[in-house]
């Protein structure tokens, strides 16, 4: 694809005029749920474009970031299971549990593999029957039916050697968690691009109408953000609450029937703990009853426990949009991206990572 018309210079700047035009007086806070957002926000330079007033904060949308700590703790606890072989994408592995990480656990003898593809764990449990393959399944909707393809592929297989400790994710209820919240003050939400792929952007009209907050999907290119970000001033100079689909050449009303209908045979909804934020009810997945022997914690008899952020970790209010990272008193001291004291500094789509990466350690 050529996406020259989706950076172009006078485009760009003809949006920021518009933006800048048609935005009310006062304090605007614009959400960007997704963390790929925030990422391709800060390498871009759009919050410098962005006139006064009007505030882009990042949102729970970066599936590592989310990841309570009772995950990574039970991680490595099954990587101390003689046999066992702990497996997952790379950002997960410099994410701090509560004593260390799953790359210091490698160091120190564990079996710990990073995947490019979860199809490679069925083919390394092929290769190795004797080894226990426990994949940490993390992620919205974008990966689940990747995932979820895989859990019935390990079943067709008839692998008896490969497990799932389920921590996925669902965005639309922790939208509706933080609309219900009354700290945080949300006027629009620039809505995932990946996400809205595969749940369609109908999926949003419940929270634009029960909260009066405008939804708008956006892609990730410069003109794409910017032009759903003008929809959401626009809305809510008007006092509008819709949703609108500024990505229409990659997202559907109705989204991926296909990809829900996999995600919905293997999966059933369940409360789930969110790294910073608390438990939102519906919100995770576990393995429906049908694939419940395929579950990593009852097959090892693990247990998870909530454990609290470290001291002065302000990932969950980053993730809630109360701040933003630059006003977290570890960021760029204690906390950068050689030694991360929270996961918003790990994850490539963390928001801690992006200002430190492309804005410093100054404000936006």
């Amino acid at each position: 694809m050529d996406l020259h018309r989706y950076r172009d210079k006078e485009l760009v700047i003809e949006l920021a005029q518009g933006i800048a035009e048609g935005c009310p007086r006062g304090r605007v806070n614009i959400m960007e749920v997704c963390g790929t957002h925030t990422m391709a926000i800060a390498r871009y330079g759009l919050r410098g474009l962005m006139p006064d007033g009007l505030r882009l904060i990042s949102g729970p949308g970066c599936p590592v970031c989310v990841t309570p700590t009772s995950i990574i703790n039970a991680a490595q606890k099954l990587s101390e299971i003689p046999g066992t072989v702990i497996s997952t994408f790379g950002d997960m592995m410099r994410v701090p549990g509560t004593d260390k990480t799953l790359e210091e656990r490698r160091a120190e003898g564990a079996d710990v593999r990073v995947l490019y593809s979860v199809y490679d764990l069925l083919r390394m449990a092929e290769e190795e029957p004797e080894k226990s393959f426990i994949f940490i399944s993390v992620g919205f909707e974008t990966t689940t039916p990747g995932i979820a393809l895989s859990v019935l592929e390990t079943v067709e297989r008839d692998l008896k050697n490969v497990f799932f400790l389920a921590a996925n994710r669902l965005v639309i209820p922790a939208l509706e968690a933080l609309c219900a919240s009354k700290e945080i003050s949300i006027h629009g939400f620039l809505c995932p691009g990946h996400v809205s792929v595969i749940i369609g952007s109908d999926a949003y009209k419940p929270v634009a109408h029960q909260f009066h907050i405008p939804c708008v999907v956006g892609g990730f290119e410069p003109v794409d953000m910017l032009k759903a970000i003008y929809h959401l001033v626009k809305q809510v100079a008007e006092g509008k609450a819709r949703v609108e689909n500024a990505y229409t050449r990659a997202v559907k009303p109705g989204g991926n029937s296909k990809a829900l209908q996999v995600i919905d045979t293997v999966f059933e909804p369940v409360d789930a703990e969110w790294r910073g934020i608390g438990t939102i009810p519906l919100s995770g997945l576990k393995l429906r009853q049908e694939y419940a022997h395929l579950d990593a914690l009852d097959r090892f008899d693990v247990t998870l426990t909530a454990i609290p952020e470290p001291r002065g970790c302000r990932c969950g209010d980053v993730l809630k949009g109360l701040l933003i990272p630059p006003e977290c008193p570890l960021f760029g001291s204690r906390c950068t991206p050689a030694s991360p004291v929270g996961p918003c500094m790990v994850s490539s789509e963390g928001s801690c990572a992006a200002y430190y990466t492309y804005e410093g350690t100054g404000h936006a």
